[in-house]
């Protein structure tokens, strides 16, 4: 999962439909839509004041290649997998953990198959306006990521061109291990945090 800059003088919209177009030329096929999507939860501020502890972000996700799934991450930390009813829970627990709604992040767009490569091409929004592009291949035949990272750099490359990302920090962890859906929302979850901070205005005066 990587985010494509926007092309100098283009809007998102275009830079995705640039980036499509090249996808086709090379045999891609489109395969329907997909969405991710990302609340963020804070920990509430009666926990933090009693307990003595400092906040924490945690991240409630849902991606349309899994509907009966929903993963709950920690910045750093592990990656929760539970049925769709966690956001039921989520209600309950508002006396831990606050929905910090103006926060919400969804990457929405088309999905590609080209040959055994799975693409997907989504424009990243935050409430009305888009503020990024997000690109997620995977290569479908293989289940240890490192065993075709080469390859998948080379397909990158053929539509990326200089915006092919580097090696994924959760591979490194990864080594010989199977790759799990897991892992895609990690990443996704580093792309939209990634977004939020190009998005922060900084305060004169405040380092």
């Amino acid at each position: 999962v990587a985010q494509v800059p926007v092309a100098e003088g283009k809007s998102v919209q275009q830079t995705v439909e640039l980036l499509t177009r090249k996808l086709e030329l090379l045999g891609a096929e489109k395969q329907g839509t997909f969405c991710v999507d990302c609340e963020t939860y804070h920990t509430a501020a009666s926990t933090i004041s009693s307990q003595g502890q400092t906040g924490k972000l945690m991240y409630v996700m849902h991606n349309s290649e899994y509907p009966l799934s929903c993963f709950a991450l920690f910045e750093n930390g592990p990656c929760l997998i539970a049925d769709a009813n966690f956001d039921i829970l989520m209600v309950k627990l508002k006396g831990f953990f606050q929905n910090a709604k103006a926060n919400k992040i969804e990457s929405r767009g088309t999905r590609y198959q080209c040959c055994d490569f799975l693409v997907k091409v989504g424009t990243v929004t935050m409430g009305p306006s888009a503020r990024g592009i997000s690109v997620e291949v995977e290569y479908c035949p293989c289940v240890i990521a490192n065993d075709c990272w080469n390859l998948l750099m080379e397909f990158m490359q053929s539509f990326m061109g200089n915006h092919t990302p580097g090696i994924p920090s959760v591979f490194s962890t990864k080594h010989d291990s199977i790759y799990s859906p897991a892992d895609t929302m990690v990443q996704y979850m580093e792309l939209f945090s990634k977004i939020r901070k190009q998005q922060q205005v900084p305060v004169a005066g405040i380092r």
